[in-house]
């Protein structure tokens, strides 16, 4: 046989490698220039925040201008709305997200519910809170902390669902038949086989659901409002740290805008410290 000639291919695997090499470099230029500004945004934020950092911070309310105090009152009322949106939202998410993994897998209902999941996923969140307005807070005639509640439940149930399906989806239908085929009605095989085998993937989605509606500012400013005073009344407007952080933020006052940095550092570390244990989470679901 007579030896292949390679020199017609050399142009156009050095032309490749060329391509290759100047995509390699924008595409690590664009990562670099992304991770800049972070860098940037985060060493601001520490800068500026770390310095209001003190006990009075979790120990008093938020005061007049000119006047010591903190976020207390800030920080528990996010902690209740919180507490409550995920109580709300996470069973409903939960549900329908097994009705679309395990009953409706091929159903056209679970096509369309699948389409509106989606659509809230990415619906800005001021249009869940203009929502709630209408529908809660001018029928009940007053800024409420469970209207509040209401807004970020509602956030809170599309992350769950998306996140329970896909972990669902991802558990093999072979474990699903053996418990069929020991006689386990399908409920059963769901709670004990599904469910198992998911738990740490659901609970990577619930934290992320929580690290979502941790920061939510638009929702709250139509629905719970603020209030400069220690209020556990669910019935009445009460202070949450995002609202504090943007009102605080726009003031003459310097001590006021120290504590909207040493606040936004809080709901940074918050967020970040939730966004690190659901990876944690999800590498462990993987292996």
């Amino acid at each position: 046989m007579a030896p292949i000639d390679h020199s017609a291919s050399r142009p156009r695997y050095m032309r490749r490698r060329r391509l290759n090499f100047v995509m390699m470099s924008l595409s690590l230029a664009a990562a670099a220039f992304g991770l800049l500004w972070l860098l940037a945004i985060l060493s601001t934020l520490v800068f500026k925040g770390v310095g209001g950092l003190s006990l009075d911070v979790f120990t008093q309310s938020t005061p007049p201008p000119g006047s010591q105090g903190g976020l207390l009152n800030a920080i528990v009322g996010s902690a209740i709305m919180t507490a409550i949106g995920v109580a709300v939202g996470t069973p409903i998410g939960i549900l329908a997200g097994t009705y679309m993994a395990e009953y409706g897998r091929h159903n056209r209902l679970t096509t369309t519910v699948r389409f509106i999941n989606d659509i809230l996923l990415s619906a800005p969140s001021i249009v869940i809170g203009l929502f709630v307005y209408e529908v809660v807070v001018i029928q009940m005639g007053n800024f409420s902390a469970l209207a509040g509640a209401l807004a970020l439940a509602i956030l809170v149930v599309p992350v769950v669902v998306r996140t329970t399906e896909d972990m669902l989806n991802l558990v093999p239908n072979q474990l699903r038949e053996a418990a069929s085929a020991l006689g386990l009605p399908r409920a059963v095989v769901i709670q004990r086989i599904a469910y198992r085998a998911a738990r740490a993937g659901m609970i990577t989605g619930v934290l992320l659901a929580i690290a979502r509606v941790s920061g939510e500012t638009a929702p709250l400013l139509f629905t719970a409002l603020n209030n400069q005073f220690w209020s556990s009344d669910l019935n009445a407007p009460m202070a949450s740290l995002p609202v504090v952080i943007f009102q605080f933020a726009l003031s003459p006052y310097t001590d006021w805008q120290q504590l909207a940095w040493t606040g936004a550092l809080l709901i940074t570390l918050a967020v970040l410290t939730l966004s690190i244990a659901a990876r944690i989470l999800a590498a462990g679901s993987r292996k």
